[in-house]
């Protein structure tokens, strides 16, 4: 039977699955978060110093092992801190088990070492530690590099996102991400390289085991155990007068005009399209600006799939943006003109076309072979010629990664196109928020790499759209946290809610044309509607919208107005996205955290309607397409106020 009310974590999250606990601890100047086995946060005097430490196991698809902790025990002393733990790794097919050891001291050392034991032999794409070095005080700043060889070299992190490893060949790092402090990273067990994990959307430089140059998936033999570490050594002391971090009130402050609001669209997957035309009320009242339809040359039914985009477009009056893919078996030129008739016998005429094929959905390392397909100059003249009256783009339908590594020549498309999704890697609630901060460097890099030609970015939500990395998503059953997977359960929850918000504000900074989010309906949608897998709560209720809904429904009707310039005092825990509709300002604020957040504006005069979206407006927001605009409170002076976790509050000039 439902639940009659749904329950916080619901609201939250979409799903009971905990996201794992999680303890402080300290040893003198060094402070570290234990969760699940790993490292996070690891903090010299109150400075982030890395992000992370952590042993990882990963299957051939690049899944990652959620691993069976267990003979935990931490033992937390005045000027140190030690870890040890068994734990298991294991699928249908395969397992390991591991003991891992942590030691902290306050002269500034930790050391982390684990020893591994196949216990059948075992198919992996990696198995060892990574290190992670934050965005702060890293992003082009010197790295001292200690090769596997013995030989030493002066190198930078990168600034605009490299494609491949920028480093190989790793032995030790040292860099100083503050004055007067010097961080040294040793790795021994293996040799380790390091790639620019903003790629994926994370906000780090990661250095893992093991190097891609190298034949993989391997196997690692039954019975035959290793074993690696990473030792960090931190000197020096920060200076006294460096800022820290307050307790106090998080400021937002409202600037001049500047630029504009992306146009807003969202997705309709093929698989989608005749579930969004059966929900095209809610679709047409969140007034979207485009919707990003889909035709998979490898599929049938694409004339069916057509007409329910046609009659889509006509019912909401939402232009249709159509990405094609080329099952690249034969010349653009030839499987071009066999998508084009099916589109125009049902009658569709989209505006803009995004062309690709099939092998660019896959990911291949920088300079590595790639399956014969049709070239971008070769897709572009075959779209021309089938469709003469449309925009053209061009890109990825896959991650900023697949982008950098295969570029757009320049003069081929009318715009450049890629899209996104921050549970790669990691699909913690804490990573997923910090995909947030690696934006701005996206953003730049992609800028860089394209030059002045519109840029708009395509469906992106929580869930993957696909799997460039491996042969499928990754099976998700039981609603839980779970790496590149499709179905993931907080599209459901104010956290989407939230964390859209965060992607909009990043891209209205950054001067993107386009944002697309997610799907009208369906696994990444924005509208319920009944699935094969189970959506608690949801499933049995009258509920026909997510959170995210409103956030599009709001925004959407902003595209292309004058974005103002917003300033926070805590971007990485509020986002913040501000513009002028006739009556003056319109202040967007979501609290990106899970601690309720003191907020205080500064710069927004006069009387002002607001609206809150959080746990107690939830049932109201998801039952209501209207409900944004019908539930407002009118107060005299915008000035300090309180918002709930992975809450959104909508401020308007009354």
């Amino acid at each position: 039977m439902a639940q009659k009310k749904p329950s916080r974590a619901i609201k939250l999250f979409g799903t009971e699955a905990p996201d794992g606990k999680r303890r402080e601890l300290r040893a003198g100047p060094i402070s570290a978060v234990f969760d699940s086995g790993a490292l996070r946060y690891i903090r010299y005097y109150g400075e982030e110093v890395l992000r992370g430490i952590a042993y990882l196991v990963r299957d051939k698809d690049w899944g990652t092992y959620a691993p069976a902790i267990d003979n935990l025990k931490i033992r937390q002393n005045k000027n140190s801190f030690a870890v040890a733990y068994h734990a298991t790794c294991r699928d249908q097919h395969q397992a390991i088990h591991y003991s891992a050891k942590i030691d902290a001291s306050d002269d500034g050392t930790l050391r982390f070492s684990a020893e591994a034991t196949p216990l059948f032999d075992f198919l992996t794409n990696r198995t060892g530690f990574v290190v992670l070095h934050p965005l702060a005080g890293t992003v082009g700043r010197p790295v001292d590099v200690v090769h596997t060889d013995g030989k030493r070299e002066r190198r930078k992190f990168p600034k605009f996102i490299s494609p491949g490893q920028p480093i190989f060949e790793i032995r030790s790092l040292k860099h100083g991400p503050l004055p007067g402090v010097a961080v040294t990273v040793l790795m021994e067990g293996n040799k380790f390289e390091m790639e620019d994990h903003r790629n994926w959307m994370d906000a780090s430089y990661k250095t893992y085991v093991c190097s891609l140059l190298d034949p993989w998936p391997y196997t690692l033999e039954r019975g035959k155990s290793f074993s690696q570490s990473i030792t960090l050594t931190v000197s020096g002391k920060p200076p006294k007068s460096r800022p820290r971090a307050s307790a106090a009130a998080t400021t937002v402050t409202l600037g001049g005009t500047k630029g504009r609001i992306p146009q807003i669209g969202v997705g309709v997957p093929m698989a989608e399209a005749a579930a969004a035309l059966e929900a095209v009320d809610l679709i047409a009242a969140a007034r979207p600006q485009a919707l990003v339809c889909q035709i998979d040359g490898r599929e049938r039914g694409q004339e069916e799939a057509a007409a329910s985009f046609r009659d889509l477009s006509r019912q909401t009056g939402a232009p249709v943006t159509l990405e094609i893919i080329l099952p690249a078996r034969e010349p653009a030129d030839k499987e071009m003109p066999a998508i084009a008739s099916a589109v125009n016998a049902a009658g569709l005429t989209p505006t803009s076309v995004v062309v690709t094929q099939m092998h660019d959905l896959k990911s291949f390392q920088p300079n590595t072979p790639r399956p014969w397909g049709p070239t971008y100059e070769e897709m572009a003249t075959a779209a021309r010629a089938s469709f003469p009256n449309a925009v053209l783009g061009g890109g990825m339908l896959s991650y900023f990664t697949e982008l950098n590594r295969k570029p757009v020549p320049k003069g081929v498309f009318d715009f450049i196109t890629h899209t996104g999704c921050p549970i790669v890697h990691a699909p913690d609630d804490i990573s997923v928020m910090e995909t947030l901060e690696t934006l701005p460097w996206i953003f730049a890099s992609a800028r860089a790499m394209i030059g002045k030609v519109p840029y708009q970015i395509g469906p992106t939500g929580i869930p993957c759209r696909d799997n460039p990395y491996g042969a499928a998503v990754a099976p998700n059953p039981n609603n839980r946290r779970v790496c590149l997977s499709d179905k993931d359960p907080r599209q459901r929850g104010l956290f989407a809610a939230a964390w859209s918000l965060g992607y909009l504000s990043a891209a209205a900074r950054a001067g993107v044309d386009a944002v697309a989010l997610g799907s009208a309906t369906g696994s990444q949608g924005m509208i319920y509607r009944k699935l094969p897998h189970t959506q608690p709560w949801f499933d049995g209720r009258e509920a026909r919208l997510f959170p995210i809904y409103h956030v599009v429904a709001g925004l959407a009707a902003a595209s292309g107005a004058r974005s103002i310039d917003t300033d926070s005092s805590a971007p990485s825990k509020l986002a913040a996205l501000a513009h002028r509709d006739k009556a003056g300002n319109v202040l967007w604020l979501a609290n990106l955290s899970g601690e309720i957040r003191r907020l205080k504006v500064q710069g927004f005069d006069g009387t002002a309607r607001v609206d809150v979206l959080d746990e107690r407006s939830f049932e109201a927001a998801v039952h209501d397409p209207a409900w944004l605009d019908s539930n407002s409170t009118f107060i005299r002076r915008v000035g300090s106020f309180e918002l709930p976790s992975y809450g959104i509050v909508r401020i308007k000039s009354a």
